[in-house]
């Protein structure tokens, strides 16, 4: 009577190739899941920048103009205490939670008025905090989203 060897498990070739594999696909998948949280940030200041545009709108539908680049975004917020004050400042301020939000990298956005682009300029300068860059450095800024 001849004995039968059963063989379980795998051998060493098979868990090569099962490795080889695993490495290609996260060779693949793990560069476009790690670049989804920048995307997110720049997502996120665009949206904030447009929020803030609109209060701006407000703010000047109120009180005739924008407020200055001295009065700064915290005119959206607070009634602003220097430059020409605001006739009609709105109760509880233009932005939802009476604070000016800053972008995502946690740096203050960049108001100018008069605008050097546009009617006023907001700008957030991306994760270095400083103009121009490229990739997650970005400028975002109110033109580039028209």
């Amino acid at each position: 009577m001849k004995k039968t060897q059963s063989s379980s498990g795998f051998t060493l070739i098979e868990l090569m190739v099962v490795i080889v594999i695993l490495g290609i696909l996260a060779g693949l998948i793990v560069p476009r899941i790690m670049g989804r949280p920048e995307e997110a940030r720049q997502t996120k200041a665009r949206i904030q920048i447009q929020s803030i545009e609109t209060a701006l709108r407000l703010y000047k539908l109120d009180n005739g103009d924008y407020p200055s680049t001295e009065q700064g975004l915290q005119a959206l917020v607070e009634p602003p205490q220097v430059g020409e004050l605001p006739r009609r400042w709105r109760e509880g301020g233009y932005l939802e939670g009476r604070r000016v939000p800053t972008d995502p990298w946690s740096n203050d956005y960049v108001y100018l008025y008069p605008g050097v682009i546009g009617e006023f300029d907001v700008i957030s300068y991306g994760a270095d905090g400083e103009p121009g860059g490229e990739g997650r450095n970005r400028d975002i800024t109110n033109w580039d989203l028209e």
